[in-house]
């Protein structure tokens, strides 16, 4: 038989065999970790398991935990980080989800410091090819950055590589991943094992989405990370004024069909759930008082069961243990709940607020504004009903007018970085996963601070 086809009919097999495993959730125990070990190791107490909630692998049968620890807005301070991350092994989160431009390459080797002082078994580690930038589209740049990502994280293979933010057409497509050979060269990495999983991140143009899975007897993708809330489940089609033709549930629903597991980034929208107006959190409160908006959100996302993790940035302790003891184990969100959840994003889909996540994928502004900051603001103003103004002959319209300034000066003291600051360069544009249209949305910004 040739040795390809073997060699697919065995990938298949498993393929096969995993999703009726995967969809299923797993109860693992995972002993808590306690003191360091002589030789710098973080050495293993018998203190009682954990009760983490688990999904499987397709294929492998490997135990994920359903919430992740995303690595994007790490303090910048290795001892915080060994803590946080020594907490959060030790309660049963095994994934860690890093990238080559989060924190300039800093994160990375945070991450590397930290988990290397743990057994290689208590941890996957998740990384992506960032090439985004036109001039690391060369084979050599892109394999040096592959390189790179193992010498920082202190690991002789990746359990989880992706393609990184992919979505920005099909010349980017083309140019980042296929035409310089560089996933060819991925696909040869997974079946040496040095990649033990190969997806890919999707932001913006779902053709791209949909060629890649279309074409998965041919790549075998392993997962696949979309941006997945209980907003952008039916409302995402819509962001910044320009339509990406891909709400969560086309995308959820379409790699459920292809049989390839969904890894969840953005389950809290940047935070924006957070910061959800009064009157629509109080609606949430009074179904379950003790439960934060995050909570709701976690839930909703981890009720899903082709979900394999549900990556959560936590730069906090405080987030960090409320996250897990949200997964631990994790309740199910019941029908009535979803129903309660499917009206908020109804309503929250009216709110003139503009749809960024604080990534900063953005920055820096070549004129020094601050985008995120910016926007931050505004949306708090809209949420407070601060905004949107009322018209300049309202006899309130002075004093709110002053108001949005006044905040707007508490949040952005320099107001060099304010967005009128703006010079519609257009440099953002390209590097915005949510596809906004910033200058715009600093003109909108700009514009109220010039009503009389």
């Amino acid at each position: 038989m040739d040795k390809n086809k073997s060699e697919m009919n065995r990938r298949e097999f498993l393929r096969r065999l995993g999703i009726g495993a995967g969809s299923a959730v797993a109860m693992m125990a995972m002993e808590p970790l306690s003191m360091l070990a002589k030789d710098g190791k973080v050495a293993q107490s018998s203190t009682p398991a954990n009760r983490m909630t688990y999904r499987v692998q397709h294929g492998s049968g490997e135990q994920i935990s359903l919430l992740g620890f995303g690595m994007m807005r790490l303090p910048n301070d290795q001892e915080e980080v060994n803590r946080l991350v020594d907490y959060a092994i030790a309660h049963g989160v095994n994934y860690f989800d890093t990238a080559p431009m989060y924190m300039g390459g800093q994160s990375e080797v945070l991450t590397g410091n930290a988990l290397s002082r743990h057994p290689r078994d208590k941890f996957f580690v998740a990384t992506k090819m960032s090439n985004q930038n036109r001039r690391s589209w060369s084979f050599d740049d892109s394999r040096r950055m592959y390189e790179t990502s193992l010498e920082r994280l202190k690991v002789d293979h990746i359990d989880y590589y992706l393609l990184h933010s992919i979505g920005g057409g099909m010349e980017s497509l083309k140019g980042r991943f296929l035409d310089n050979g560089i996933l060819d060269f991925l696909l040869k990495e997974r079946e040496a094992g040095r990649i033990k999983h190969l997806g890919f991140s999707y932001h913006g143009d779902v053709r791209d989405f949909d060629w890649l899975l279309d074409r998965q007897e041919e790549y075998h993708w392993d997962f696949v990370q979309i941006q997945m809330n209980f907003l952008d489940w039916r409302h995402a089609s819509m962001r910044g004024g320009r339509r990406t033709d891909a709400d969560a549930e086309y995308l959820y629903g379409k790699c459920e069909k292809t049989g390839v597991q969904c890894v969840v980034m953005e389950p809290l929208r940047g935070g924006a759930f957070g910061r959800m107006a009064k009157e629509l959190s109080d609606q949430l409160l009074a179904v379950r008082p003790n439960d934060s908006t995050a909570r709701w959100a976690f839930r909703w996302v981890g009720s899903y069961p082709n979900i394999l993790t549900t990556l959560s940035g936590m730069n906090r302790m405080d987030h960090l243990e409320e996250n897990v003891e949200t997964f631990s184990p994790l309740e199910n969100c019941t029908e009535a709940e979803n129903k309660l959840l499917a009206e908020i994003a109804d309503q929250m889909s009216g709110f003139p607020t503009i749809p960024c996540t604080t990534c900063a994928y953005c920055m820096p502004c070549p004129y020094g504004v601050d985008i995120p900051g910016n926007f931050a603001y505004y949306n708090e103003a809209v949420n407070e009903k601060i905004l949107p103004l009322p018209d300049s002959s309202a006899a309130d319209f002075a004093q709110r007018k002053q108001q949005f300034i006044d905040g707007l000066r508490k949040a952005l003291p320099d107001e060099k970085q304010w967005a009128r600051a703006c010079q519609d360069c257009g440099e953002c544009l390209s590097k915005c996963p949510q596809q906004i249209r910033i200058p715009n949305q600093m003109a909108r910004i700009v514009e109220t601070l010039r009503k009389r």
